[in-house]
């Protein structure tokens, strides 16, 4: 049975996205480690857009600056 990969933080994300950019930029890759790398990259910058977003509306909540019908669901991965 496949394991389930653990989404990385933010911060880690940010690191390995900025490790694939470094790479990428040197352009010492195949065609298909570009691609696969790229690929990596685009689910990385979607973990780092949730993460702030979830940030931003944690923020809004605490700081009374939102109304019910501006809330988006989100996971709370502290639990």
């Amino acid at each position: 049975m496949p394991r389930k990969q653990k989404t990385p933080s933010f911060e880690e994300a940010m690191k390995e996205l900025e490790a694939l950019v470094e790479s990428l930029e040197q352009g010492d890759l195949s065609l298909e480690e570009s691609l696969k790398s790229f690929e990596r990259g685009v689910a990385l910058t979607r973990i780092c857009q949730t993460s702030l977003q979830d940030a931003e509306q944690k923020v809004r909540m605490l700081n009374g600056n939102t109304q019910a019908s501006d809330l988006i669901p989100f996971s709370d991965d502290d639990e």
